[in-house]
């Protein structure tokens, strides 16, 4: 049963793409048709043709592989005398037949993300509830009630925004000195202590959520608020006190309040947060997020607060759905842009080997509670995936439309075409670069599925 589960799985996925793809070279058919654009052939797939039929001008064909497609239009990449070939069309009609492609990406993403949104049984805000007991954020300015607009400079639109804008923040070394510091360490011994208590099996678990509840939350907040570190560590001990007295519990003879111990390095997720408070926006400066250590070595970050829902409505389902594909867009020009200053590196790009792996692991993660569930996380992933397609798509770089877009920029202002040679040399050196780039990434992604060092989602 679960052999035939995962067939099913992996069909909805090729599918999937495969209507992605469709969906980016029907833009390019359709506005080449509307445009008077003689279209040679349209073919879904690659290699091989396994069946296909010609209507008219145009050739329709099924090809082995389901890893592409293609809409071949007269004159596109040879001179023709055609008068309908590409080529011949008036340069604004042939910048629509480019953009159309990108263009049906988002389309298709917005459809795909409509399907998640409607899907979703809960819609999560930007405007902070309550915080976690050890909250660094709380100690470092964020308060209870604030509305996020902007993490580290990233317009914050709805809940994904803010969680990527967070992911995204600088990791860097703070003063382990700091009162902020120390508040937080506070924070974490008072917890660690009524955790020890449940642990040990001194309290159960309708003790434990009264002590969390009147004696921890309370009293962190107290710490976060602290002045000074004498202040910050008596109202530890009196947060541990109360785990006592309001537990009626005995403490031991042993008994001993944690030490504070000091490290030298500290790193933490760090960045100017916009907030709106109290009907004003202010930027709260240097706001610090939970960052824990992998088991790579590498750092964390977690949203360390909880936010007020949203009711689900139709205006919501819209609002989400917008919002959310316009939120994959710009998720990935931020990191096109932080792969260019490094902040990536060559080990976190992924290819087709690595995005087969993504989809199987969304896939798997959803399997763990039921099939709807592994298919909306393909959906999603799929989501992604068209308006990664559509946004890099149009990045100015020869042999993908963005640069071919570039060129009809040129020929406008020139008010000439640029010679077709030079752009065949230019289009040809383009994607030579990226059929290597693509090797290398899926040369890179075996070997770390291999070693067991791919990165997860």
């Amino acid at each position: 049963m679960q052999v035939l589960v995962t067939i099913g799985l992996i069909i909805i996925g090729v599918l999937l793409f495969e209507f992605i793809i469709f969906a980016h070279e029907f833009g390019h058919f359709i506005t080449a048709k509307r445009s008077g654009v003689q279209v040679n052939e349209f073919a879904l797939g690659m290699g091989p043709r396994l069946f296909g039929f010609q209507r008219g001008e145009t050739k329709y064909s099924l090809r082995l592989f389901p890893i592409g497609g293609y809409c071949a239009m007269e004159g596109e990449d040879a001179e023709s005398d055609n008068p309908r070939a590409f080529t011949n069309a008036k340069v604004w009609k042939r910048m629509i037949i480019i953009v159309a492609g990108a263009f049906m990406n988002i389309v298709v993403g917005l459809l795909l993300m409509t399907i998640v949104t409607i899907s979703t049984p809960v819609f999560s805000s930007t405007q902070v509830s309550s915080f976690s007991p050890v909250a660094f954020s709380a100690n470092t300015g964020l308060m209870a009630g604030d509305k996020i607009l902007d993490v580290g400079g990233y317009a914050v639109l709805n809940a994904k925004d803010m969680q990527f804008g967070i992911q995204t923040l600088p990791c860097v070394e703070v003063d382990p000195e700091s009162l902020e510091v120390y508040r937080e360490d506070c924070c974490i011994a008072s917890f660690n202590a009524l955790a020890e208590l449940y642990r040990s099996n001194t309290v159960g678990d309708e003790t434990l959520d009264m002590l969390y509840e009147s004696v921890l939350i309370p009293k962190n907040a107290e710490i976060n608020a602290c002045k000074s570190k004498d202040d910050a560590y008596r109202i530890m001990k009196e947060a541990i006190d109360g785990y006592y007295t309001s537990g009626s519990l005995q403490k031991p003879a042993d008994f001993k309040y944690p030490e504070i111990e000091k490290r030298d390095k500290r790193l933490r997720y760090q960045g100017d947060v916009t907030v709106e408070r109290g009907g004003e926006r202010i930027t709260v400066p240097d706001v610090q997020f939970y960052t824990s250590l992998k088991e790579d070595g590498k750092t964390a970050v977690s949203v360390d607060f909880y936010v007020e829902p949203l009711e689900k409505n139709f205006g919501t389902i819209m609002s989400e759905s917008f919002t959310g594909t316009l939120s994959l867009g710009r998720s990935v020009w931020k990191s096109l842009v932080m792969l260019v200053q490094g902040r990536f590196s060559f080990s976190d790009m992924s290819g087709p080997v690595g995005i087969t792996k993504a989809v199987s692991d969304v896939a798997a993660m959803g399997l763990e509670t039921s099939f709807g569930d592994a298919v909306l996380n393909i959906v999603f992933v799929m989501a992604l995936i068209t308006v990664n397609l559509g946004v890099v798509n149009m990045l100015p770089f020869p042999a993908l439309d963005g640069g071919r877009f570039v060129f009809l920029i040129i020929e406008a202002i020139r008010r000439k075409p640029v010679p077709r040679k030079a752009e065949a040399i230019v289009n040809g050196a383009g994607l030579a670069l990226l059929i290597l780039m693509i090797v290398a990434i899926s040369i890179k992604d075996i070997v770390q599925l291999f070693t067991g060092t791919f990165p997860t989602m």
